[in-house]
């Protein structure tokens, strides 16, 4: 009989961070972190509340679990530096700190196309994983450093970390940027548990659906993480830009 991983998902009331909690029970065993917005009814029973810029308060979430999908933040690009300061940049470092200090051996980062968003203003088309990082906000400076943060704890600590730069997560994409930025919530599932699942040790992956017009590579996300995204924006672009759009 396998056991079944028991998975941390910080920040589980967020839009992503719901669907998750929602979609992956039925291959994990999940613990769901809140803060200040807790549903009524959890999906699961296992819950922790604390905010994430509280270690005290965090750590025990940690303890006794074998992965961290961390989505807890301030998602804004406009956000203050107050904000991200807080919720992104310290949030992130006492995430790390409690996986290493509990044992957990993997942490799922989720990080932004803000990361590289300056290749978007100036588009600087495809976009790889590989280039330096170029971010467009605060927002995107924070997620830069939650990446290199990760590199760091897993160079010095073995800590095993995928980065996922999460495109545009909707239902169904609803206009042109969309049409090449879109990651469906089924291939947000299959994303994140292909990262948990993983045997890489660190690595930074464009997490998109199969987008005809994407701007960014998930060349490697496919190759290395065995990811197969089923969803193509490319279904909806007749609705969206009319005719021959």
């Amino acid at each position: 009989m396998t056991t079944r991983k028991r998975v941390l998902i910080t920040g589980a009331a967020g839009r992503i961070g719901s669907h998750l909690a929602a979609t992956l029970a039925d291959r994990y065993d999940l613990r769901l972190q809140y803060n200040r917005t807790v549903p009524a009814n959890p999906p699961v029973a296992d819950v922790h509340i604390a905010n994430c810029a509280d270690y005290e308060a965090l750590a025990p979430a940690l303890v006794g679990v074998d992965a961290v999908v961390h989505m807890a933040a301030d998602p804004s690009p406009r956000g203050t530096w107050e904000s991200v300061l807080e919720n992104n940049i310290v949030g992130a470092r006492n995430v790390y700190e409690a996986a290493r200090a509990a044992g957990c051996r993997k942490v799922v980062f989720a990080t932004t196309n803000h990361v590289m968003g300056m290749y978007d203003r100036d588009q600087q088309w495809p976009i790889y994983c590989s280039q330096p990082v170029r971010p467009d906000s605060l927002y995107g400076v924070s997620k830069a450093f939650g990446e290199t943060l990760g590199r760091w704890y897993h160079d010095q600590h073995g800590l095993a970390v995928i980065c996922l730069r999460i495109g545009w997560f909707l239902p169904r994409p609803h206009d042109e940027i969309g049409l090449w930025m879109w990651l469906s919530p089924r291939d947000a599932t299959q994303v994140v548990w292909r990262a948990i699942e993983s045997p890489i040790g660190y690595g930074i992956y464009y997490a998109i659906s199969r987008n005809a017009r994407r701007h960014w590579d998930i060349t490697e996300t496919i190759e290395r993480l065995g990811y197969r995204p089923e969803d193509d924006a490319e279904a909806y672009a007749q609705e969206i830009l009319g005719p021959g759009g």
